[in-house]
């Protein structure tokens, strides 16, 4: 099934939506919001409470509003996560991203919301499938969740070694189990083989390019959730340098925000 996507322009700052989430307030925000926070960002999303988001390393550490302090600038210190989740309705959770993934999940029958930040260090850690097993023991069930991932670098331009695109295909175990017994060229083949395969041949040695959002939609595969509830935005961060910021494009530390409001 394809979901739309549809830009939301009649705003202070334009920001991308999904149907697969018009249950919830949610945006995939631009760099036009720089430098606006959270706080400022959720108003645009309907929501005057508190903006709950972490101090972002790249792990896959999953915090929740009661274990975060609701902060309004740069000055303050966060704790250490790459996902929040919600635990009540009305709670508005974000990350923020340059190249990386940012993945909004929702369930339908809790109204709960979870933001996460997946690059590939995230990924290879498994960070959504953390997620989601955290939903799971606040009373998620797979059948529920609705998984949305927003702007990102494309698989197409992402140059990576063999080694990290290896150490990030390694985390499909759960796809397959052979992988764990493959050694990294091996593995680089098997993906190269997969259906819309998530690594893509490179001309410079060593070298192969890494889609790291199909890479977490072949982990969501593996956990049994069905490609219809799964909405991938059709927006590369390192193409589209007017939309928004990229790390790999300019190395500057600038960054658009994702976030979502609990029902």
């Amino acid at each position: 099934m394809n979901h739309s996507w549809h830009w939301s322009e009649d705003t202070e700052h334009a920001y991308l939506t999904t149907s697969l989430l018009s249950r919830w307030p949610h945006g995939f925000f631009t760099r036009q919001s720089w430098p606006h926070l959270p706080d400022a960002l959720s108003q645009q999303l309907g929501s005057d409470r508190p903006a709950y988001r972490a101090k972002q390393v790249h792990g896959n550490h999953v915090l929740t509003p009661p274990e975060l302090p609701a902060v309004s600038d740069e000055s303050e210190e966060l704790p250490a996560a790459d996902a929040v989740m919600s635990l009540a309705p009305h709670q508005a959770v974000w990350v923020c991203t340059a190249d990386c993934t940012p993945v909004l999940i929702a369930d339908t029958q809790t109204g709960q919301v979870a933001a996460v930040h997946a690059g590939w260090r995230g990924t290879a850690l498994s960070i959504v499938p953390t997620t989601i097993a955290k939903m799971q023991a606040q009373g998620s069930e797979l059948s529920h969740l609705r998984i949305a991932m927003g702007p990102a670098i494309a698989g197409t331009v992402y140059q990576v070694t063999t080694h990290v695109a290896a150490e990030v295909g390694r985390s499909l175990v759960g796809l397959d189990t052979e992988i764990a017994s493959l050694d990294d060229q091996d593995l680089i083949a098997y993906l190269q083989d997969l259906p819309e395969p998530p690594v893509l041949p490179d001309p410079q040695e060593g070298r192969v390019r890494l889609d790291v959002r199909r890479i977490n939609a072949l982990q969501l595969t593996a956990l049994g959730i069905p490609d219809e509830h799964v909405a991938i935005a059709p927006h590369c961060t390192f193409q589209e340098p007017e939309r928004f910021f990229s790390y790999r494009r300019t190395r500057e530390k600038k960054v658009q925000w994702s976030g979502i409001v609990s029902c």
